[in-house]
């Protein structure tokens, strides 16, 4: 690419606005706006420490931009990333990511290991980011390693692919520490006296060059005072003070040995690199120091190591470039550039003028294209289906459907919820396309707005239940049969009733510790609101699958909201009774978590044991 088309890919801005990127660690917060392709804007460096949690710290940056509207965020932290609720290791902060990113109105929210972001920016780092250190040229296409001291010791990898690299997902600075000489091991029996595990992060980190320090104290038996990591890098580096020197001296071989493990554990013949926040801040000793020599000390292996260039990464912020790239990933999926729309604009020439009139329709209005069958979109375009159809592959995607849902995510980061109504005059195809869009489109919807502390109420409810009963009437009954059905198999003493009078004398007879589950399209029967009085008075709790503001959404002890809208009265409920099956899926699955069901009883452990042959979605 030229110099000035390199130029022009910079000063493009994203179609979807400036994106919100962070680099979350124990100590401080760096955040920025990605205004385009590698532009880094209004960079800011936040103290974790004068802020409670992650909701406010984003107040903080995002009160300083409140006329820009941000659609797409991705965060690096320092922490390993396990689904939706995040509990930091070096901070007490917790949250879930749904939640953050329904509190700031974002489309898109990612949140990524810290190190994972880091190993990902490598590939885009230039010859100025980085500083070698020994070693010869790196091999193309070979595995990278990655690791930083910092707050703790972050570790990854990077494996070549046949379309780019993926990252490697670790934890490897929690490994046992292995000291490689005597003083090493002195540190370590200095360690094991308040620690019976000790990981390398223990000491080849922040904490840990400090715990160095202070053990190296008592190897000489001289009396020191505990002094923080940038303390004692200043001590050394610029009084020159020998504890100090000393102590940074044999951080930096235990660094090189560690180096060399992650070396020849990944065949990592691209590098390693070396980030974190201590390491860039003393780079002209790091370079004469013991890690190089002691990279290389491997024995038998010390030829092959020898071959590995190891770098240190001198680049400010190296994380952001590393969680751009993850996000503008997700954002295209995998293919060209920042967005759907971009693609469409960019491949334009390599169309034929009949697929260039689809295009333009797509780029001008793209609404409607979302929202109309092929035979409309044929019309507005003024070319015929097969036309549109091969536009849909030229991009990629195996037909219109495929299209639309993947243009909608494109736009907007979530499948809009709307209704394409079937006219009489649609053929087959185009009802049957309408019929799954519509359903696509709420299924997505209803997940985005999944209520998840509700749902660990009620499986948590349903954990300890003695009974399970299901009262529906109507068309949710066939939901409470698929619910009753699927409880009674866990072993669980379950029942189903879709009479009103029946249930009504059923609610009279239950007990506490007994569950009711009250599934209703819209809330306001009053048989059903009378039964589920009964049972809370008899000590029971009720679970109610109903729109959220109905009367029985506010009586029951939980509510699990479908707030699909359907007319019940004219209609058959067709993508509300979707939505509640979805909910009674949830259900199954979370009670059958191994891990979440109760070790004690008979009935617990057989639920258990039956878990993995009965749900789907599980591992088997």
């Amino acid at each position: 690419m030229t110099d000035n088309a390199i130029a022009d890919v910079a000063s493009a801005g994203f179609s979807g606005g400036p994106r919100l990127l962070a680099d979350i660690g124990a100590t401080h917060a760096r955040f920025t706006l990605e205004t385009a392709p590698g532009v880094f804007e209004a960079v800011r460096v936040l103290k974790c420490d004068d802020f409670s949690g992650i909701v406010p710290l984003l107040q903080a940056y995002l009160s300083e931009h409140e006329g820009r509207r941000i659609h797409h965020a991705a965060f690096a932290i320092a922490n390993p990333i396990d689904g939706d609720d995040i509990r930091m290791t070096n901070r007490a902060w917790s949250f879930s990511i749904e939640a953050v990113r329904r509190e700031f109105g974002l489309y898109t929210l990612l949140i990524v290991n810290d190190f994972t972001a880091l190993a990902m920016s490598l590939p885009g780092l230039q010859p100025t980011d980085v500083l070698q250190i020994g070693g010869g040229q790196p091999v193309a296409k070979s595995v990278i390693g990655v690791l930083g001291p910092g707050t703790g010791l972050g570790v990854s990898g990077l494996i070549p692919t046949s379309d780019g690299f993926v990252t490697l997902g670790s934890e490897g600075g929690h490994v046992n520490f292995a000291p490689c000489d005597e003083r090493e091991y002195a540190i370590l029996q200095y360690a094991w006296r308040e620690w019976p595990h000790v990981s390398t992060e223990r000491l080849i980190s922040g904490p840990g060059l400090e715990l160095i320090y202070m053990a190296l104290a008592d190897r000489h038996q001289r009396q020191a005072e505990p002094l923080a990591a940038q303390e004692i890098m200043r001590q050394a580096l610029q009084d020159k003070e020998a504890l100090a020197l000393e102590a940074i001296e044999c951080f930096c071989a235990m660094l090189g040995s560690f180096s060399a493990n992650l070396a020849v554990t990944l065949g990592a013949f691209g590098g390693i690199y070396i980030g974190g926040g201590i390491v860039p801040q003393m780079v002209s000793y790091f370079a004469e120091s013991p890690f190089r020599s002691r990279f290389e000390a491997k024995g038998r292996f010390s030829t092959y190591l020898g071959q590995i260039p190891t770098y240190v990464i001198t680049t400010p912020n190296p994380a952001f470039y590393g969680v751009s790239a993850i996000l503008s990933e997700h954002l295209r999926g995998r293919s060209g550039d920042s967005s759907l729309m971009d693609r469409i604009q960019q491949i334009q020439t390599e169309l034929t003028p009949a697929e260039r009139r689809v295009a333009k329709l797509v780029l001008e209005n793209p609404r409607t294209v979302l929202n109309e069958a092929i035979a409309e979109i044929a019309r507005l375009a003024d070319v015929s289906q097969p036309t549109v159809i091969r536009f849909c592959r030229s991009l990629g995607f195996t037909g219109l459907a495929d299209f639309k849902l993947k243009f909608a995510s494109s736009l907007t980061g979530t499948i809009p919820v709307r209704h394409s109504q079937v006219r009489r005059s649609d053929s087959t195809h185009d009802l049957s396309a309408k019929v799954i869009d519509n359903t696509v489109s709420a299924i997505l919807n209803f997940r985005d707005q999944l209520e998840v502390h509700a749902i660990d109420r009620a499986i948590s409810l349903l954990r300890k239940a003695n009974k399970i009963e299901f009262y529906a009437v109507g068309n949710s009954r066939a939901v409470a049969l698929d619910g009753q059905h699927k409880f009674f198999r866990f072993r669980i003493p379950t029942a189903s009733y879709g009479d009103a009078h029946l249930f009504s004398m059923a609610a009279e007879l239950l007990n506490p510790g007994d569950v009711v589950i009250v599934v209703s399209n819209s809330g306001k029967l009053p048989e059903l609101l009378h039964a589920a009085e009964a049972a809370l008075a008899a000590g029971a709790d009720v679970i109610a699958i109903a729109p959220h503001q109905s009367p029985l959404a506010r009586l029951a002890s939980v509510c699990l909201a479908v707030n699909h809208t359907e007319d019940n009265a004219t209609f058959l409920s067709m993508i509300s009774r979707i939505l509640q099956l979805l909910l009674i899926d949830i259900l199954a699955v979370g009670l059958s978590m191994d891990a979440g069901v109760s070790p004690s009883g008979s009935r617990a452990r057989e639920a258990s044991r039956l878990s993995h042959l009965l749900i789907s979605h599980l591992d088997s």
